[in-house]
């Protein structure tokens, strides 16, 4: 075995920090051996080919799982070796990269018969190679992105009167004020602010005048209109008793009419949030002092999602995903009219919001009713269909969304009993022509759109 050093008469600095960084080494992995020019300039230099590179990295993702401390889970952040596999993988007409412990066995297999490579075998491990840093660097760039979050200046640490209940203690990591003004009313509490970023991430989702009322961070009234203060009135007739201490939310300015009207329904609100106000809605609130009233700033929300978990912390990515019309796949004999297209858009963003299993029903763009939080998907249906008849809303040409496939047929089954006349769903189940067929049966009209929206 032949030191990196020997090669670059040079040693290893800063605690080995730097070590393979060299020309003579890059040089080696990385010219063209078909390149006239290349092959003079390392004669010239006299670099020596490396055929073969093979590295392990540092153990980045397992020290931080070890618990380690910041230090050494920072000098765990591999800089040659990535360097090396990239450069390597770059150059796979002439070099083999080995970049994972579990291709070892097939590559020492390959050496005891004395085989060669192929371009195609080495083109295959230059692929695996940079999916191997692509998954190294988005461990170190998510660990920071949690460091920067965990590490806001003290100034942006706000205390809350508590959490979701009076035993326990909160607070606000970060500066609110990015993402809103408050423009009036009491401070904001642990449970007002998720259910505030429940209500704008409903409207946010619309390009449409549209306008929800959210409870426990679920839609229990939700429009989409021509203009704001219809969206906001069909809103609130779909279920009047939850809107009471509801959380409003508007993705237009909100103007004396919605004012006066919440003000005439002498409606109980915890808040409202929307892009601006008109002055004359703004003196309407002033009469209600608790109210707390938020002009929203439309930031970029984190791309990220985080919550603990056990010892840990889990993230993902926002679910941003919103269907258009090109989305939906037409998988039963009836085609759905342009009225129910447009309602199943919209009742898909409402079941996206919901929290699991949850099913929408949407008539003339307003949430007619919701089932959610249940554990079958027929008790949503269930749960949705008792709340319509209750508040007495028709739901005959009405559509159903579901946020994850039909298992049975049940769902379908029952929905057109009730007069619902289409239903919008991801679709993959391996039982998906058993709730098709049941809807031919009853003439209604069904599309998939290939996504779940899962939300627990």
């Amino acid at each position: 075995m032949t030191e990196v050093e020997t090669i670059t008469n040079f040693p290893a600095v800063f605690g080995g920090r730097v070590k393979t960084l060299q020309p003579q080494i890059f040089g080696g992995i990385l010219n063209r051996r078909d390149n006239a020019e290349d092959q003079k300039e390392k004669a010239k230099h006299k670099i020596e080919d490396i055929d073969l590179v093979i590295v392990d990295l540092y153990p980045f993702e397992e020290t931080l799982a070890k618990g380690g401390t910041p230090d050494e889970i920072i000098e765990k952040i591999d800089i040659g070796g990535i360097a090396l596999i990239r450069a390597a993988a770059k150059n796979f007409n002439d070099v083999v990269v080995i970049s994972s412990k579990n291709q070892y066995q097939v590559f020492c297999k390959k050496l005891e018969q004395g085989a060669e490579s192929t371009l195609e075998e080495r083109r295959r491990l230059a692929g695996e190679a940079f999916a191997v840093t692509s998954v190294y660097d988005s461990a170190i760039c998510e660990y920071f992105q949690k460091i920067s979050r965990a590490t806001l200046d003290i100034n942006s640490r706000v205390s809350l009167r508590y959490g979701e209940n009076p035993h326990q203690k909160a607070e606000f990591i970060g500066k609110l004020e990015e993402s809103f003004i408050q423009l009036q009313g009491k401070e904001l509490s642990y449970n007002n602010l998720i259910d505030t970023e429940a209500a704008i991430a409903v409207v946010s989702d619309f390009k449409d005048p549209a306008f929800a009322i959210i409870k426990h961070m679920n839609a229990c009234g939700l429009s989409v209109q021509k203009d704001i203060f219809k969206a906001y009135k069909e809103a609130y007739k779909a279920d009047p008793v939850s809107a009471f201490g509801g959380i409003l939310a508007a993705n237009r300015e909100v103007g004396g009419g919605i004012a006066k009207l919440i003000k005439k329904q002498e409606l109980f609100v915890e808040v409202i949030i929307a892009p601006d106000f008109s002055k004359e809605a703004l003196e309407i609130f002033k009469e209600k002092k608790n109210c707390r009233v938020l002009r929203w700033q439309n930031p970029a929300l984190p791309e990220k999602q985080v919550r603990t978990c056990f010892t840990g912390i889990l993230s993902q990515d926002r679910d941003t995903q919103v269907e258009k019309e090109s989305d939906l796949k037409v998988v039963t004999k009836r085609k759905p009219t342009k009225k129910e297209i447009r309602d199943m858009l919209v009742a898909a963003v409402a079941t996206k919001h919901l929290k699991s299993n949850a099913i929408a029903l949407v008539k003339n763009g307003t949430l007619a009713s919701m089932g959610c939080g249940q554990t079958s998907r027929i008790d949503a249906l269930k749960q949705a269909i008792d709340k319509a008849k209750r508040f007495k809303f028709s739901l005959k040409g009405a559509v159903m969304s579901s946020e994850a496939f039909f298992p049975f047929p049940d769902c379908v089954e029952l929905a057109a009993k009730n007069g619902i006349s289409a239903a919008i769903q991801p679709g993959g189940s391996k039982n998906d022509q058993a709730s098709i067929d049941m809807a031919d049966k009853y003439k209604m009209t069904m599309v998939t759109t290939g996504f779940r929206h899962f939300k627990h």
